[in-house]
C-alpha cells in the first residue's frame, strides 16, 4: 500500500512538472511571436508601384512589418489624424484644373473607410493639419496658398471655407519664382494663432483664426523673412511653447525663432544641417523634437542623413551632435515612435523605411532594421 501511494505521488509530480514545462514554453512562444507593436500609416507617391496608403507595424524589437494596402488613392503624400483620431485625413497631391484634394477616411480597427473628398483650395496640397475646433488647414504648394475647411462630426469634409493667398516670390533659387506654401501650424499656447511657411517667398506668414467668420485674418506684422534663398518648409515647437525651430529646405539650415516682449517672433540664430565640407546638392525635408525638449532631428535629402542636435534649456539654442546615415536615398518624412524609443525614416527614392533605436540620454541613433516600401513619403503613427 505504501509503495502504491509513493508511485502515485511520483506520477503526480511528473505530470505536474510536465504540465508546468509546457505552459512555460507556450508563454515563451507567445512572447516571441506576439510581441507588442505600434501600427502606422504610410503615405506614398503613386506614379510608380504604389497604389496608395499602406499599414505597417513597428514591433517592440525595432523590426518592421507590412500588413496591408488600406486605401487606393492618388499621391497621398501627407497624412494627419483628426483631433479625436477617429478619422484619417489625406492630402492628395495633384493638380486637377488648378486644385488638389483632401480626403477623409473613417478609422475602424485595421481598416479605413472612405467618407468623402473636397478641394484643398489650390494645386498640389503637400501638408495638412487638423485643428481642435474641427477646422482643417492645408498648404497648397503650387497654389501658393492656405486652404481652410471644416471636418464634420461624421467625418465629412466641407467645401473650402477660405483661401489665404500668399504673394511675392522672386527669391534667389530656381524654386522661388512664385509663392509655394509648404506647411501650416498653430501655436501650442494659443491655437488661434496660425503660422504658415512659404518656400517661394522665404517667409513665415502669421494669421489669426476667426472662427465666427471661418477665415484667416492677417496679423501685424504679417510676415517674418528668413535668409534669402532659405526656403522655409516645416517647423516644430519646443514643448515649453517658448521656442520654435524652422527647417529651411533650400539652404540646409535650421533657424530658431522666439516671441519678443511685443509678442512678435524674431530670429535668434541659425545652424547648418550639413558637414562643413559638404558641397553636393541637398534639400531638407522634415524636423522633429523629442517630447522632453532635449533633442532636435532633421532630415537631409542628398546627404541622406538625419542631423541630430541638443537643445539648451536656458535659451532654446541648438548644438550639433552628429549625423546618422538613413541607409537609403532621399529621406523625406520621418517620425519618432509613440514611446520615442525608435525613429523611422521614409527613404523615397530607394523605396525603403529604416528603423533606428534612439538613445534617450544622448539623442543618438543606432540602425536596427529596414523594409521595402513603395515611394514612401509620410509616416503617421
Amino acid at each position: 500500500m505504501k509503495l502504491d501511494f509513493l508511485i502515485f505521488i511520483v506520477l503526480c509530480c511528473l505530470i505536474s512538472c510536465k504540465g508546468q514545462k509546457k505552459e512555460t514554453t507556450e508563454k515563451m512562444v507567445e512572447t516571441t511571436q506576439g510581441q507588442k507593436s505600434y501600427p502606422f500609416y504610410l503615405g506614398t507617391y503613386t506614379h510608380g508601384e504604389s497604389e496608395g496608403i499602406y499599414r505597417y507595424l513597428l514591433l517592440e524589437d525595432g523590426s518592421l512589418k507590412r500588413t496591408a494596402l488600406v486605401a487606393s488613392t492618388t499621391n497621398p503624400s501627407y497624412l494627419a489624424h483628426s483631433a479625436d483620431r477617429r478619422f484619417l485625413l489625406v492630402a492628395s497631391e495633384v493638380n486637377d484644373d488648378g486644385v488638389g484634394f483632401i480626403e477623409s477616411y473613417a478609422v475602424s480597427g485595421d481598416s479605413l473607410t472612405f467618407i468623402n473628398k473636397s478641394s484643398s483650395g489650390g494645386a498640389h496640397p503637400c501638408f495638412l493639419v487638423a485643428h481642435p475646433e474641427g477646422y482643417v488647414f492645408t498648404a497648397n504648394y503650387t497654389g501658393g496658398n492656405i486652404g481652410l475647411l471644416r471636418l464634420g462630426e461624421n467625418g465629412n469634409l466641407s467645401g473650402v471655407l477660405h483661401v489665404q493667398q500668399h504673394s511675392g516670390g522672386s527669391g534667389v533659387k530656381e524654386q522661388q519664382n512664385s509663392p509655394h506654401a509648404h506647411s501650416v501650424w498653430f501655436e501650442p499656447n494659443d491655437n488661434k494663432n496660425i503660422i504658415s511657411l512659404d518656400l517661394g517667398t522665404d517667409e513665415l506668414w502669421f494669421s489669426h483664426l476667426d472662427s465666427e467668420q471661418d477665415k484667416l485674418v492677417p496679423s501685424d506684422p504679417k510676415t517674418l523673412k528668413m535668409a534669402p534663398g532659405a526656403g522655409p518648409r516645416h517647423l516644430i515647437f519646443h514643448p515649453n511653447g517658448m521656442w520654435a525651430y524652422v527647417l529651411n529646405e533650400l539652404d540646409g539650415t535650421i533657424t530658431t525663432i522666439q516671441k519678443n516682449t511685443r509678442g512678435n517672433y524674431e530670429k535668434k540664430g541659425t545652424v547648418s544641417t550639413l558637414p562643413p565640407d559638404y558641397a553636393e546638392l541637398n534639400s531638407n525635408a522634415d524636423i522633429h523634437i523629442s517630447s522632453d525638449g532635449k533633442f532636435v532631428y532633421a532630415s537631409n535629402r542628398g546627404h541622406n542623413s538625419i542631423a541630430i542636435y541638443s537643445v539648451d534649456n536656458t535659451n532654446g539654442s541648438i548644438a550639433f551632435i552628429g549625423h546618422e546615415s538613413t541607409r537609403g536615398e532621399t529621406p523625406r518624412n520621418f517620425s519618432l515612435s509613440p514611446d520615442e524609443n525608435y525613429v523611422l525614416v521614409a527613404n523615397q527614392h530607394s523605396n525603403s523605411i529604416t528603423s533606428f533605436k534612439r538613445n534617450k540620454n544622448t539623442g543618438l541613433l543606432t540602425f536596427v532594421s529596414q523594409i521595402e516600401a513603395p515611394a514612401p513619403v509620410c509616416i503617421l503613427f
